[in-house]
């Protein structure tokens, strides 16, 4: 009894408690969840290198294709006999930084242009719609096959190329939002006040359109997920000996019905993942969106 009080009264055991009754009371269960989800992927990016039980490499031929729920290996093992869950967190650390990476490399790009288009108009802004008609009719899924299979994957190019998906959201987002603030009191009152164009567009739009940007990082984010997961199931994406969630499905597929343990868990994660973005960029659309309120 005396170690379940000194629990109870531990400062770790009443912030937990706290954390989840104020999830409860501010947020819907779905979000609550997807928030913890995503806060339990980022721990695990972070602190990989701590978390693994083994190294990715590591094999233990004598453990081949172990069930999980063993003592050694909780998730399993694969054909090589190398930890899945080791394996597993490893690929999360992988898949969200090049989903991160990609995605702020797009939402960087497809602004930038969308403000360029709105500061210059004319032959600038036809310029940038055209792009964006382009990269919208563009078979991007078949267009990364492609260029990895000529150019050979390495991670540098596939965050490169990932960045490449979906810019002309942001740019025709950008480009909307920032000619409608142009036109608003507050960014001429800038201007007459002597600041320059990129003092206008950095210090004074960009800080009242972020919300929406944002909005739209949260949807593009699990789109690159499953991008980059498609590419690494076909063999064109992450390359061994490194690791992702998609190497480890397709990897997996080939031992479905006598190790389904090493395709479902990555599985689990992906689709857990996606859909714990989109709830949150629903309800993060839902609170920013003036309109709704």
């Amino acid at each position: 009894m005396a170690s379940v009080d000194l629990a109870e009264r531990s400062p770790l055991a009443g912030w937990l408690r706290g954390s989840l009754s104020f999830l409860r009371r501010k947020l819907p269960l779905s979000v609550a969840f997807g928030f913890l989800w995503l806060a339990a992927m980022i721990v695990i990016a972070l602190f990989a290198g701590y978390l693994r039980p083994y190294d990715i490499t590591a094999m233990d031929l004598t453990s081949r294709l172990s069930g999980p729920g063993t003592l050694k290996h909780w998730l399993g093992t694969d054909e090589l006999g190398r930890d899945v869950l080791s394996r597993l967190i490893q690929s999360i650390r992988v898949s969200l930084i090049i989903a991160f990476s990609a995605t702020v490399l797009s939402a960087v790009f497809g602004t930038a242009l969308g403000f360029a288009a709105a500061r210059f108009r004319g032959l600038t802004e036809h310029l940038v719609l055209a792009l964006a008609d382009f990269q919208a009719a563009l078979p991007f899924l078949i267009m990364s096959l492609a260029v990895l299979a000529f150019f050979g994957s390495s991670m540098v190019l596939l965050v490169c190329l990932m960045g490449f998906y979906g810019w002309e959201r942001y740019a025709r987002i950008a480009r909307g939002l920032a000619i409608s603030a142009g036109a608003q009191g507050y960014a001429a009152a800038v201007v007459q006040l002597g600041a320059t164009p990129a003092r206008v567009y950095l210090r004074h739009i960009l800080p009242n359109v972020a919300s929406t940007l944002i909005v739209s990082m949260t949807l593009t984010f699990p789109e690159i997920i499953l991008m980059e997961s498609g590419l690494s199931f076909l063999g064109l994406g992450v390359q061994p000996p490194e690791t992702s969630l998609g190497n480890m499905v397709g990897f997996g597929r080939e031992y479905l019905t006598r190790a389904p343990w090493i395709m479902l868990a990555p599985a689990a994660v992906i689709m857990l993942t996606t859909l714990s973005i989109s709830l949150v960029g629903d309800w993060l659309r839902d609170k920013l969106d003036p309109t709704v309120r």
